[in-house]
């Protein structure tokens, strides 16, 4: 595998930011890998940060590049600050940044596919709320979304009065503007999602049962069950926590429809 640190500039935001970029790579000499790539375009897994993180955490947290090298899947994975991936009312665009620029910009120097079957998106925390996001808003650029420990009810997380030190974030990033019933608010996306004709991505969603946002996590599961919207759920013991996430970042990539490359 290759692992890249990437500085650009973000016409979107007006400044200078980052993403990390593992990248699949055939070897047959590597002791202790089972690398494996097609030479053809990459399948792709945007994987997002949470809020007190940013592009690195992944590879630090975990060991996400062994994970994916046996899959030959490419990892794009950027930074997003503490924006909960939203057009801020107090602040930079970093919604449109996520959805717009940043895979054309990151397509423009990687080898990655565009294919919807081959892209993937997934997230812990904050970024849990981003990839269901993100996946649910454009369904026809994924197959799948994973959201491991989501702020998936955020009509009601961000009115949480047990959490008084998020309310300037949660100022900055939404404004005085209400959002249940939104874009911004997963639990009316993945109902209105429901009833269309557009494509549905397959959704896992895992969350610890002493996790302070398990309650977020059933509310979600819950709107799916009334939209019928089809959703693989996991929960069992465990916290907000990277041993957490560090196991069950494997879970997902297992469940994911990535098949073997010869």
């Amino acid at each position: 595998m290759a692992f890249i640190t990437c500085n650009f500039f973000s016409e979107v935001l007006g400044l200078s930011t980052s993403m990390t970029v593992i990248l699949p790579q055939q070897t047959t000499s590597q002791i202790g890998m089972n690398n494996r790539s097609s030479h053809k375009l990459h399948k792709t897994l945007f994987l997002l940060h949470g809020f007190s993180d940013d592009d690195t955490i992944w590879s630090r947290r975990t060991s996400i590049e062994r994970y994916v090298a046996e899959l030959g899947l490419a990892v794009v994975m950027p930074n997003v600050h503490q924006s909960f991936y939203t057009d801020m009312a107090y602040g930079n665009k970093y919604w449109r940044f996520l959805t717009e620029e940043l895979p054309v910009i990151a397509r423009s120097f990687f080898p990655l596919s565009v294919a919807r079957e081959d892209n993937f998106v997934a997230g812990l925390s904050m970024g849990g709320y981003g990839a269901f996001k993100w996946a649910l808003r454009h369904p026809d650029r994924f197959a799948a979304a994973g959201s491991l420990s989501g702020a998936l009810d955020m009509a009601h997380h961000a009115m949480d009065p047990a959490m008084p030190h998020m309310a300037p974030y949660f100022k900055l990033i939404y404004g005085e503007k209400e959002i249940i019933g939104t874009d911004d608010d997963l639990l009316h996306v993945v109902a209105e999602l429901s009833k269309g004709g557009s494509p549905k991505p397959a959704l896992y969603q895992c969350c610890g049962t002493e996790d302070f946002l398990y309650n977020d996590n059933i509310a979600f599961r819950d709107a799916c069950g009334q939209a019928d919207y089809p959703l693989t759920y996991v929960e069992g013991p465990g916290s907000h926590e990277w041993g957490y996430w560090d196991m069950h970042i494997q879970h997902f990539l297992r469940w994911l429809p990535v098949a073997q490359q010869e």
